[in-house]
């Protein structure tokens, strides 16, 4: 394989706002050539409540601005591992749209709806955004994460190709032993047309298994799928795929091809530099190892190239750790994220790195802006031992939008106390769930305590445990869809909760039984047990 000189930048940042908030899984969208961040740690919270911010990158300090929906869109949950990609607008109005479908809410469901967020308003002190949940029929792609979308062009029309990625292991299978537990999804292809709102599936003899956390490329009418992880298998094939879609005036045409030179890789990321080559950066090449090296991809001519290059020069912090994660910037640029030393009591310590693929003659100072991004930097750390993530998510019952002072960053400081709104909360007056000390106690239990909704008002969070829940119990209020109150309130919600009692009747006192009456019977046993009563 023949090797790229182009030469790689390492920029350390130096100091990033409220850090906390950018965790695995999270992803950067452009719009009119400045970066916003999508799929912030835990619940939007009340001086955000869109969850989406600006990054303002200026003199090596990375800073968090807020931004608002305009009053005509929908709420849009912080989604994790979601697959992304820009539909391109008209000729005439040149404004692009972001596809964000599925990913991961901050309590661990997985979304299957599908949004689309264009820019309404800019200044240099506000950003308006609008997002739309757009219906679809058909073959409507179930609820997933880790895969990707890509938009393809042919005979003067579009539509959006989405493969791949996990889901929940089906619910008449789970068990307590695998109730957190995730499968591999079908791997079907999904041709979804925005203009009339419906999806097609298609089953390919050529893939057999299903792939997440693969890079998935686009040129004209054909998607390139590169690497993944196969959890049923547990492995990461070199594999490469092709698929062309046709689209004439009838149904839609899906055919794949099975390429040669694939690479064995999985959450890689992958940056535009120009427009027919990529840069492959990181990901993983098995479960206990990194991978450090690059490659540059060229797509021309219904071909692809995959040409190993030279890799910057990574910090001892990066050869060493154990997992990384990140994202496209655009312009050639990946913002990339380690965590800090085990030994640190926050688990939020991250830092931050600039890994600039395409290096101008002279290197002067820019602004850091996105393209194109459909991939995150790193594996669905839940179900592999080796890049465990210790997330600590929020839950927020508040999330109306509020106006936000123009001139000021996101301040986490601002915040009103969230003990009442995580999983790390004090439940109730004898909450015992203790960060430093908790330790799984169901055996549906994974990375964090079992949590239960309380049905009372707005709703509440309360841990299972503390509410002196069995695991059979648990299990069947998690399946069932009743509605369930915490051991506070629920002598608020009785009549909700049991049977309202019903008036008992009056029973009338046996009048006695006279001796006269009583000889009228006729059964001879008991003629002489009342002889016997009466005597």
């Amino acid at each position: 394989m023949a090797q790229s000189a182009d030469k790689m930048l390492l920029q350390v940042v130096s100091t990033i706002s409220n850090s906390s908030l950018l965790q695995p899984g999270f992803s950067l969208l452009n719009f009119d050539g400045r970066v916003f961040l999508f799929g912030q740690k835990g619940w939007p919270k009340r001086s955000c409540p869109t969850g989406v911010f600006l990054l303002d990158f200026k003199q090596n300090e990375l800073k968090m601005k807020p931004v608002t929906f305009s009053k005509e869109s929908c709420y849009l949950p912080p989604l994790r591992y979601p697959a992304l990609c820009t539909l391109r607008g008209s000729a005439e109005s040149d404004e692009d749209q972001y596809i964000i479908h599925g990913g991961k809410t901050p309590n661990n469901d997985l979304s299957d709806k599908i949004y689309l967020m264009s820019l309404v308003s800019k200044t240099s002190k506000k950003t308006t955004f609008q997002c739309i949940e757009k219906d679809l029929g058909g073959d409507v792609p179930q609820a997933r994460y880790g895969h990707t979308i890509n938009i393809v062009y042919s005979r003067g029309k579009s539509v959006s190709v989405l493969f791949g990625g996990r889901t929940h292991t089906p619910l008449a299978q789970r068990t307590t032993e695998n109730w957190n537990s995730v499968v591999d999804c079908v791997p079907s292809v999904f041709l979804i047309d925005f203009e009339f709102g419906c999806c097609t599936s298609y089953m390919l003899p050529e893939l057999q298994d299903g792939l997440a956390f693969h890079v998935s490329l686009a040129r004209n009418d054909m998607v390139y799928i590169l690497g993944g992880h196969s959890l049923q298998n547990n492995t990461r094939a070199p594999s490469l795929y092709r698929l062309k879609i046709d689209l004439p005036l009838g149904s839609p045409s899906v055919t794949c091809s099975i390429l040669p030179g694939g690479i064995s890789v999985s959450s890689a990321i992958v940056t535009q530099t120009s427009d027919t080559e990529f840069v492959l950066v990181g990901g993983y090449q098995s479960d206990n190892q990194k991978r450090l090296v690059c490659n540059t991809i060229v797509l021309e001519d219904g071909k692809i190239e995959i040409i190993e290059r030279a890799s910057p020069d990574w910090t001892p912090d990066i050869k060493h750790c154990r997992m990384w994660f990140g994202c496209d910037m655009g312009k050639g640029s990946v913002l990339l994220g380690i965590p800090g030393a085990s030994k640190q009591l926050v688990s939020d310590a991250n830092y931050f790195y600039i890994l600039r693929c395409k290096v101008a003659e002279e290197e002067k100072e820019e602004e850091v802006t996105a393209q194109i991004c459909s991939q995150t930097l790193t594996e669905d750390l839940g179900d592999s031992t080796p890049f465990e993530d210790s997330e600590e998510f929020c839950f927020t019952a508040e999330a109306s939008s509020s106006d936000v002072d123009e001139n000021d960053t996101y301040n986490e400081d601002d915040e009103e106390d969230e003990s009442e709104t995580g999983y790390w909360i004090t439940c109730s007056a004898s909450c015992n769930v203790d960060i430093n000390t908790w330790v799984p106690f169901y055996s549906t239990e994974l990375n964090k305590p079992a949590m239960i909704l309380c049905s009372n008002g707005t709703g509440h969070w309360v841990h299972a445990q503390c509410m002196d829940l069995s695991e059979s119990m648990l299990l069947h209020l998690s399946e069932a869809n009743v509605k369930y109150f915490c051991n506070e309130h629920v002598d608020l919600n009785k009549g909700l909760q049991t049977p309202q009692k019903l008036a008992q009747l009056k029973k009338q006192p046996m009048k006695p039984l006279r001796k006269k009456a009583a000889m009228k019977l006729t059964t001879p046993v008991k003629k002489s047990f009342l002889r016997r009563l009466f005597d």
